[in-house]
């Protein structure tokens, strides 16, 4: 069968190809392999700067602007002939050796120095931190780009519904007012939040032979310090440099990553699950596209798809991305090759994770508050007001203040007039059993409106 959008089996290259294609240079097999030609090339380039290497001499700028070149321009063709080498080596890294070499043969300097491609590596050392920089540029350039318009989103939401009171519900049952604003505030803040943590991981990474001592390198060139010399490398790179490892780079900067997505991501299930749930109670409607169909019997409906979907794929993200986390720290003795299939699915992860955020954005577009029906539920719940009476009656110290509004008010309704006669009755100075009087559901919000614009 012929692969095609149709055809592909995962729905992240068919279905929603499209809406990924950001993804692709960094976590498709392409993208791993150009990361790989250049942690290659740029090993190369750094061994030419050691001096007590004199069989590596230094490159003259146009050898080295070709290196630079070739690691700009690689295409999809170059990774392909890659590929045909490693049908014939069966090893991926060492195919991508033999590839330089072959691809380079025209120019004489690197060919002078051509066993130094590779040079005192195990495949390891190319590999993490070649998914150190997929890692690290799909996060800055793809990730938190998606997330910050998501935030974006939340904070103009909140500014707007800042004013707009809204009957809050714990546990399901009627309960202290907020506003509409303020409850987007809340998502916005926890997203903040989420992302400072995503951003805050420093990706680490080891250049340090098959078993992390540098046996291979010292070997050869015994009074060269070569854990300053990786160092260097790795942290111009803009990584962190490991100094302890087995033959594989640990992962558990890798997994601190991940794990930062997963709470970001439940994060935004606790959001879209919310939003539903306003929609569903009408406290928001949904803006209407014409030509769209909510059911194929009932023509009324406008379904939250959206968040359902954004739910969706949050939760097929996080059942990836907590394996990742609790995996790829593991490894047996020094090495076993488990983590290198399961990282091959990083785009995965990634993928619903983006999905997730385009879902959710989109249902956050079509948004439309409903004033009135927030301004109903509220006319109908009197009853919260128990709670700022019976904390009044506490400060003027007017007995069983809690037990009066629990015996009038506990899981039952209440009245208007009822609860301004039981107001009246009570020893109160003049000013604040006017205020309290005064008070509706609709005007007890507390700094809800100010705490809703600030964010």
């Amino acid at each position: 069968m012929t692969q095609t959008a149709l055809t592909a089996l995962s729905p992240l290259d068919g279905r929603y190809a499209a809406k990924l294609e950001s993804l692709r240079s960094h976590f498709s097999e392409f993208g791993l392999i150009r990361n790989r030609v250049r942690v290659e090339v740029e090993w190369l380039k750094a061994l030419t700067t050691a001096p007590q290497i004199t069989e590596c001499p230094q490159f003259t700028p146009a050898t080295l602007a070709e290196l630079d070149q070739l690691c700009a321009d690689f295409s999809a063709n170059d990774a392909e002939a890659i590929k045909i080498i490693e049908a014939r080596t069966n090893h991926d890294v060492k195919a991508m050796e033999y590839w330089l070499k072959e691809r380079l043969s025209g120019n004489a300097a690197v060919m002078r120095v051509s066993e130094f491609i590779h040079f005192g590596c195990t495949s390891e050392d190319i590999n993490n931190v070649a998914h150190a920089l997929m890692l690290k540029e799909a996060v800055a350039t793809v990730l938190l780009p998606e997330l910050d318009r998501l935030i974006a989103r939340f904070r103009e939401l909140a500014h707007q519904l800042a004013d707009l009171p809204m009957l809050a519900h714990t546990h399901g049952q009627p309960a202290t007012p907020t506003t509409l604003g303020k409850e987007m505030a809340n998502i916005a803040a926890r997203l903040i939040r989420a992302r400072a943590k995503i951003a805050d991981v420093s990706l680490t990474a080891k250049f340090n032979g098959a078993v992390g001592n540098y046996n291979a390198h010292l070997s050869a060139y015994p009074d060269i310090d070569w854990e300053t010399f990786s160092r260097t490398f790795i942290e111009g790179l803009g990584l962190e440099f490991n100094p302890y490892t087995i033959q594989i780079e640990p992962h558990d900067a890798m997994a601190e990553l991940f794990d930062a997505m997963a709470r970001t991501n439940t994060v935004l299930i606790d959001a879209d699950r919310d939003l539903w749930q306003y929609i569903s109670m009408g406290y928001f409607k949904q803006k209407l596209k014409a030509g769209e169909i909510g059911s194929s019997t009932m023509p009324h409906k406008v379904n939250p798809i959206d968040f359902e979907n954004s739910e969706g794929n949050l939760g097929l993200a996080n059942a990836v991305l907590r394996h990742f986390s609790e995996k790829l720290p593991i490894s047996r003795q020094q090495r076993d090759l488990t983590d290198s299939t399961v990282l091959r699915n990083m785009g995965v992860a990634f993928g619903h994770t983006l999905l997730a955020f385009d879902s959710s954005l989109r249902g956050l577009n079509k948004l439309q508050a409903n004033p009135q029906r927030l301004a109903e539920d509220l006319a109908n719940a009197w009853e919260v007001l128990a709670e700022p009476v019976q904390t009044v009656m506490r400060r003027f110290g007017v007995p069983n203040p809690y037990e009066q509004l629990k015996t009038l008010t506990r899981g039952k309704g209440i009245e208007k007039d009822a609860l301004h006669t039981f107001i009246s009755t009570l020893p109160l100075p003049a000013e604040d059993k006017q205020r309290l009087l005064d008070m509706t559901p609709s005007s007890y919000i507390g700094k809800a409106a100010e705490l809703a614009r600030r964010i």
